[in-house]
């Protein structure tokens, strides 16, 4: 194209394929899903807004995916050492693949902090912070399937699209910065299973959708795909871009301000402003090297130390994914738990002390977890579904632990217990819909008010369930 300005004349191409081809280089990047203002694709005046003064202004979501064993973390059971290899006497739990007998934890536990909580010795870097870890060891979910229990962790529902926790929140909070997505999902060489559905809007407008990096590419430019057009220099892009506005705000006025459409003008608008700011945010070695070395080496850690960066700029809801697929999902050998937490555990540590002394966690909550445990007892050997080692762990939804932290939880706390073996959840137990309540609680909500009108009825996170656990609240 010449330098001259555009007119609706240099139009040739239909507008869909302008659209694709126009030169901006940001056709990889999720167009429902960099918008970053609270306004988003509807009227001011129909923004939720807190139901009340917030004690956490942002989210960090570690997500061990997968699902970690409880009682080889932050769940000790002494009873799994004296019925090892023993039958126990629990009935009515069925599992989704054969068990057998008692298999006792490999691990040690410690007492740690003022609050002397026990954690294993997986996690002796997290376990440095336990004064600040409010440990909820009744979790229940529905299914001991992944696929199903990672969308009820994700999105409230195990069947049925619906938004993600991540959309719900920046939907009611929206961003503080404009030139960096609200909800960032980073996921270490490639996706978990279920992919983008982890962190979709579902009906929400497309610009509370998550923005998936994957964190383990070091080059910036190749961690974000087509931010950068080296066809278009200078002031060029941002003319091109001053005129697709231009064409994109007629045609959406002749469509009655359609929210889809909105929220792809302002995507385009913050990938162009994202050229200089997110670069800037994710390239950690921009960093001290001794703040690289108190996080340590590996793609968790680094990124890890990417949240924390981009907590400084203003994002608001942050999902740190282990790994690919499913990493934690330990059926052959519980042992591999070792090197998972080996993977993690340093930059869990260093990201809970840089939050800690930079002031910032106090107003981040975060939440470390899977989407569900694992079975006390040992998994049988079963052709094609394991290796027969009579070492490893089958799914558990029946009891399991996450644990939070900051955001105005309770420090050095134990909220609820599974049995004496850790198989089921027995007093005071928190379904997922019960966790999801009490996160929007200390964001400020009140989870059965923080809606949507879609389809004839008003939706939310909850859907029809939840209950805040007050007891964990400060």
């Amino acid at each position: 194209m010449s330098h001259h300005a555009f007119t609706a004349r240099d139009l040739v191409l239909d507008r869909r394929d302008f659209l694709q081809r126009c030169g901006m280089g940001f056709g990889s990047m999720a167009l429902g899903g960099l918008l970053s203002g609270r306004a988003g694709a509807m009227d001011a005046g129909s923004i939720p807004v807190p139901h009340f003064a917030p004690k956490a202004k942002r989210v960090v979501h570690l997500f061990m995916n997968g699902g970690p064993s409880q009682v080889d973390t932050f769940d000790p059971k002494p009873k799994l050492q004296e019925f090892h290899g023993k039958t126990m006497p629990l009935q009515g739990l069925k599992t989704e693949r054969p068990t057998g007998a008692a298999l006792r934890s490999p691990f040690e536990f410690k007492r740690y902090g003022q609050s002397g909580l026990e954690i294993s010795e997986l996690f002796q870097h997290t376990a440095q912070h336990a004064d600040d870890l409010c440990v909820i060891r009744s979790m229940t979910a529905d299914v001991p399937n992944h696929e199903p229990s990672l969308m009820l962790m994700n999105c409230g529902d195990g069947r049925l699209a619906r938004p993600s926790m991540g959309s719900w929140v920046t939907y009611g909070l929206g961003s503080e910065n404009e030139n960096l997505p609200a909800y960032v999902s980073l996921c270490p060489g490639g996706m978990p299973i279920k992919r983008a559905e982890n962190w979709r809007s579902a009906f929400l407008p497309g610009n509370f959708q998550g923005t998936y990096l994957d964190s383990s590419i070091g080059e910036v430019d190749r961690m974000i795909e087509n931010l950068r057009n080296p066809n278009v220099r200078d002031g060029r892009q941002q003319r091109q871009l001053d005129f697709l506005r231009q064409i994109n705000e007629q045609h959406l006025e002749s469509r009655n301000h359609d929210p889809q459409l909105e929220a792809r003008i302002r995507s385009f608008e913050l990938a162009y402003r994202m050229q200089s700011d997110a670069t800037d945010a994710f390239d950690t070695t921009k960093e001290p090297q001794h703040v690289r070395d108190m996080y340590g080496p590996g793609p968790f850690a680094r990124q890890c130390l990417m949240a924390r960066r981009l907590l400084e700029r203003g994002v608001r809801f942050i999902q740190l994914w282990h790994g690919n697929g499913q990493p934690w999902d330990s059926h052959d050998n519980i042992e591999d738990h070792r090197r998972l937490a080996g993977e993690c555990d340093q930059g869990i540590g260093a990201f809970l002390a840089d939050l800690k002394m930079r002031g910032l966690l106090d107003e981040t909550l975060v939440l470390w977890g899977g989407e569900f445990g694992r079975t006390p007892a040992v998994e049988l050997p079963q052709a094609g579904s394991n290796a027969g080692t009579m070492k490893g762990r089958d799914h558990n939804h029946y009891g399991f632990t996450v644990w939070m932290a900051g955001g105005g939880v309770k420090g050095g706390y134990v909220h609820g217990a599974t049995d004496e073996f850790g198989y089921k959840a027995v007093e005071k137990p928190v379904h997922v819909h019960d966790l999801h309540a009490t996160m929007l609680a200390l964001l400020g909500f009140d989870h059965e008010k923080l809606t949507y009108h879609y389809s004839g009825r008003d939706f939310r996170l909850t859907d029809v369930h939840g209950h805040v656990v007050n007891e964990i609240i400060a």
